[in-house]
This record gives structure tokens, sequence and C-alpha cells, in this order.
């Protein structure tokens, strides 16, 4: 059984123009612990520190104080680039995270090879073509009839799919979901949204989601973060977020 939490950061600050006139605390004394499995969904009002939350987390952004743990290492200081290694991350804009000239296929296959030393040949990737049919297949939105398709020239929402398994394929310890269907219509929002749930779940993945669709943030997950002004004023779990409404949250986000 793990005995440290997947991530966790501890008293985490994070201040812009820090000791002049301009100084703003985004982040303020943040402590939050990231278990195995648990799928996290977190809401906040414009400025709440939602992004910044994140960009933390990915080494986006450095901390001015506190730590960030990754199975009890600290990885405060820790490269953007050597994040990849066990988080992933899928953004609101479907063009970030896939090469528009390359095939769907053949970003599935970057998205394999990631952190490796290879090349994209075509023998590598007919392999891999029975495997990534299946895998496009559970997205339910056709994109498995699309493997061949250059990525730029798909739906949004298909390549937010695309997006979304790139994220996924290689089971990374913590995946970032930075309200991932939020520039997608309701209906295709809601698709990619079930898709996800299911591949969370099933595959047991560690996710923590940005939305400002409170139905969904009540809906998916585990635990319910809400922030306001750089702090977690409230995380939710069980019963407790089994019975909220999204009355009763958006009270809660009034205060």
């Amino acid at each position: 059984m793990m005995t440290n939490p997947i991530l966790e950061l501890k008293d985490v600050s994070t201040v812009v123009n820090q000791g002049t006139s301009r100084e703003v605390i985004i982040l303020n004394h943040v402590n939050l612990q990231i278990n195995e499995g648990d799928f996290i969904t977190i809401v906040g009002t414009n400025g709440a520190g939602k992004s910044t939350l994140f960009n933390v987390i990915s080494g986006m952004l450095p901390v001015s104080s506190g730590q960030v743990l990754h199975l009890g290492k600290d990885i405060t200081k820790l490269s953007e680039e050597a994040h990849p290694e066990f988080l992933s991350r899928v953004f609101q804009d479907p063009k970030m995270g896939t090469a528009p000239r390359m095939t769907v296929a053949e970003n599935l296959l970057l998205a394999v090879n990631r952190g490796q030393r290879r090349f994209l040949k075509p023998r590598h990737l007919k392999t891999h073509l029975n495997e990534f049919r299946e895998l496009a297949a559970t997205m339910n939105n056709g994109l498995e009839e699309r493997l061949n398709t250059a990525t730029g020239a798909l739906s949004g929402g298909q390549r937010q799919a695309l997006s979304f398994l790139m994220a996924v394929i290689k089971r990374p310890d913590v995946i970032l979901l930075d309200e991932h269907t939020a520039a997608l219509d309701p209906h295709t929002s809601a698709s990619l949204m079930a898709a996800t749930d299911q591949h969370i779940v099933d595959d047991k993945l560690t996710a923590l989601m940005i939305t400002h669709q409170l139905e969904d943030a009540i809906k998916y997950g585990n635990r319910l973060l809400v922030l306001n002004q750089g702090q977690i004023e409230a995380d939710f779990r069980g019963d407790e977020k089994q019975n909220l409404t999204t009355e009763k949250l958006y009270e809660y986000l009034e205060h």
C-alpha cells in the first residue's frame, strides 16, 4: 500500500512582483494531498488561483515558498521539462498538445515514444495501428476511422479527444485536465466528459480537472475543491460531495 500521496503541496505560496507595490499573492499557503486514484474536480471564480495551481504542479511556475512532493520526493525546483516523466496535461484549446500536419496515428505514436530516443518509422507505426484503433474507439466520436487523417483536419471534439488519449496513453502518475471541454459545444463536451470519466475510472488514473461547469464538478470525481483568493476553501468528498447541488455550490462560490 502506498505510504506517500502521489502528489503533495505543503504550505505552497506563489507571489508575483514580490517586494514591490504591485505584489500579488496568487496561491496563499496551499496544502493539498493527492492520493492514488483521486479524481479531483476544481471550481472557483476567475482569479481564484486554479490555473496557477496547475502551473505550479506542472513546473511552469516556480513557488515562492513551500514544497511540492512527488511520491514523497521534493520536486519543488524540478524543471518543467522533467515533469512529463510522471505528469500529463490537457489544455482548453484543442490545438494544443497535437501536431497538426501529422496523422492521428502518428500523434499517438509520438505520445507512446515520449521520452525515448526513437525515430518515427512506418514499420513501427503499422505495428500499433490495431491498438490505436481500439483506443480511439473508446472516445465514441469516430476518431478510430480517422487514424490516417492529418490532425489539423479533425473536428474540435476529435482533436481534443486525441489530446486526451495522448495524455493518458502512458498512464502518467498525474493528469491535469485544464478546462479541456470548455471550447466545445454542449453535446460534444458531454460526450468527451463521459469518455474521460470512463478512462479515469477503468484505468484507475489519478486526475485533477478545472471546470466552470458546476454540474460536471459535482457529477464526476471523488473530490471537489473550491478555490478562492488563492486558498482551498473546501474539499468535498464522500457523502458531502454526493449531496451537493449546483445551487448549494453556486452559493458557496458567491460567499
